[in-house]
This record gives C-alpha cells, structure tokens and sequence, in this order.
C-alpha cells in the first residue's frame, strides 16, 4: 500500500513509523497489528488523495506473496476452489479477517468478515482486500475475470468510477456486507496452472501450518487486535481476551512479560492507536470515539488522551486537519 501511494508519501518514513526497516528483507511472516495498519492507511490519507489506493494496492498483489498459500490459490483445480482455500487458510496470514464462501442465487458470494469499528483505516483495508481477490483470480483464470458485483458496506468516495473501471462490474456501497458476488461459470473456470498432485502436497503443508498457527510469535498483535474489537463494549478484562485466544490469564500475562509488556499497558497503546484514527475520521463524533475506545463517559477519554498524547482529543482533531 505504501508502493501503491507513489511518490505523494514519503515511503520511507511511513515504513519507519511502525517499526518497518525500509531497507531490511522482504519477509511475509512480519505482521503488523491491525491498529497500527489501520493508522498507516490514515496517514497517507492525509498526504495525498486515496480514492484509488485500495485498487492501486489490491492490483499489485501476486499469488507468491502469500507463500503456501498462494501456491495453493494457483494450483486448485478451479477459481471456486481458489477461493474455498482461502475461506479455510486466511488465518495462516491474518487473526483479524474471517472468509466465506456463501452459496447465491447468482453463484457464490466471497464475503469478508472483519470486526471493530469501521475507521478509515479499515475501510481502505476492506476495498484493498477485495481488490486484491479480484487481482488473484486475474491471474490465475484462462478466461478474463470480472465479478457481477462488489457489495461495501461503509459509503461511497466522492466518485466511485475508479472501481467501477478496475473490477468491472457495478460497485454498490452502504450494502449489508464487503463481498464479491462471482457468477457459477466464473468458479468453475479451470485455472491455469491448476495441478492435483501439486495441490495435495500443498494442502497437506497447509494443514500442518493451521494446526500449529497458535505457536507463532505473533501474541502481542493477536491480543492487541482481540483488545481493539473488544472496547467497544467497555475496557475489556484480560481473562476474557485470554479465553478468545485460547490462553489461561497466567499464561496470557507470562507470554505478555516474556515481550516486556502488561496487559494495562497493551491495552492503553491500543486504545491510544485506535483513538487517533477515529479522531482523523470526522464523521465520528467525540462522544462516539470515546465509546468506540471502551470509556463510558467523554470526560475520561479525554483525560485519557491527555494523558497519552500531551493534548486535548478536539485539539489533536484539529491539528491534524490544518496540516
């Protein structure tokens, strides 16, 4: 996504930002919380226009960026296979994001399921993800690919002829789901380089990999994102984010430790970071952010801010709309 900003941003600094190397390894295991993701997207907002971005970005994804995985989108026998591995495999490459292939009237939708509140961050996230599906199956189809539709929950940009162009099909946005819709003659389209005895192998690898997905290393960015979908019903206690991840409370604050950090200071970051993206959103008013952050009254939220950023939340929302 920052690539597909272009020279508007300073990519460089973006990347530093949130602890990036600009010049390290390409290394796809490296995740970022869904929050400090979200306050990337929110910052190249504010340089330059990102109508376009999340189809910039999603056209520029390949199938070996997702590794094994991708391997497996390339080598299913058809696209609806393509798609029913990543509805069972997402989680190999996101804690945030669910799949689902849903049979239609039409076909199928592809439905992506993503909680929290709906900031700018995630909605950019959201088109670029459906983007990037649609980018996948270009590249994999003998034939060219289009949707019947794109369904977007959250609303329109000032013109949506951008996204009408690049999927090439209708974009409907304030619908009840982020989805393609995919006609039957689509899915079973044969893909290209679909193998069966290349495809097992695969699978098999992939099932290995799910069935050890909770000893990765990545804990502090699955607790921090069970926390940001969490605070939306009040400050949230940390045996219930344990339960979520599967963790007993000891070994949630052990694990927690072993990466020098506490479950209150965790979860203040969190709120913090999600704060600051909701405030660049100025549909969202401050007594909603303050809920939408887990604070029952706006006078606590604000002190909260205070305390965190130096400022007033009005005065950081101001700020950051001079400049």
């Amino acid at each position: 996504m920052v690539a597909a900003a272009g020279p508007a941003v300073d990519a460089r600094a973006l990347l530093a930002s949130v602890g990036l190397d600009p010049d390290g390894p390409w290394d796809p295991k490296v995740m970022l919380p869904a929050a400090t993701y979200y306050a990337l997207l929110e910052r190249i907002a504010e340089e330059t226009d990102v109508t376009d971005l999340p189809l910039r970005g999603g056209a520029s994804m390949r199938c070996d960026d997702y590794g094994a995985l991708g391997l497996a989108w390339k080598a299913a026998p058809d696209l609806r296979g393509s798609f029913s591995r990543v509805e069972r495999y997402a989680r190999l490459w996101t804690s945030v994001v669910e799949y689902e292939l849903r049979p239609d009237s039409r076909g199928a939708l592809f439905i992506l399921h993503r909680a929290g509140p709906r900031r700018l961050g995630m909605r950019l996230s959201n088109e670029a993800t459906l983007a990037s599906a649609v980018s996948l199956a270009r590249q994999v189809c003998p034939e060219p690919f289009s949707p019947l539709e794109v369904l977007i929950r959250h609303h329109a940009p000032k013109t949506q002829a951008a996204h009408e162009a690049w999927f090439g099909c209708p974009v409907r946005f304030d619908a009840g789901l982020d989805a393609l819709l995919i006609s039957p003659e689509a899915l079973a389209q044969p893909n290209i380089l679909g193998d069966e005895g290349i495809s097992r192998y695969l699978i098999s690898h992939l099932d290995a990999e799910l069935s050890g997905i909770g000893d990765d290393g990545s804990l502090v960015g699955l607790a921090k994102d069970a926390i940001a979908q969490a605070l939306s019903e009040g400050a949230p206690r940390m045996a219930d984010i344990a339960r979520g991840l599967g963790l007993s409370a000891r070994s949630l604050h052990r694990r927690l430790s072993e990466h020098g950090m506490s479950f209150q200071a965790l979860t203040d970051e969190t709120r913090r970071e999600l704060a600051e993206g909701l405030l660049r959103d100025h549909r969202h008013s401050l007594a909603e952010i303050a809920f939408l952050t887990g604070f029952s009254e706006q006078s606590s939220f604000t002190r909260a801010f205070k305390r965190w950023a130096g400022r007033t939340p009005a005065s950081y929302r101001k700020d950051r709309s001079a400049t």
